[in-house]
């Protein structure tokens, strides 16, 4: 089944696929959160204090529960892989900004999150027929 007759046409199902990816990544970021961290401790593991590794992990977690779910929904591939994109790309991009001492890892981990959500946004403007939005005229 294509994610275009899944969703349909218009300004609704666009919108909808959006709150559905924001609802992804919590599930994502709670449960493969907890699982990460519940599988460190059996081991007597500690997650590791780096910002950078606590940014990835999140981006990761996030990544996996959208990814599910637009299989699920009925995406191909290339827009899954795109939209799992606007999870890590801001994490990278940040990295330099902490390396050199621009931000600190609170303010990494925050200004990820904040980035995250407009370019999940634009990736699915670079494909509005498949979320349903009005196709460029």
């Amino acid at each position: 089944m294509r994610a275009r007759a899944a969703h349909g046409h218009g300004w609704w199902p666009f919108f909808r696929h959006y709150l559905e990816m924001i609802a992804a990544m919590f599930v994502g970021m709670a449960v493969l959160g907890a699982a990460v961290r519940a599988g460190l401790a059996l081991t007597g593991l500690e997650f590791p204090a780096r910002p950078e590794a606590a940014a990835l992990e999140m981006a990761v977690d996030m990544s996996a529960g959208m990814i599910v779910w637009m299989r699920y929904r009925g995406h191909g591939w290339a827009a899954t892989l795109e939209m799992a994109g606007s999870m890590i790309v801001p994490a990278l991009a940040l990295f330099p900004l902490l390396w050199a001492g621009v931000i600190t890892g609170d303010a990494l981990l925050v200004l990820e999150h904040v980035v995250m959500l407009p370019l999940m946004l634009l990736v699915m403007l670079r494909r509005r027929d498949e979320y349903g939005g009005p196709a460029c005229v």
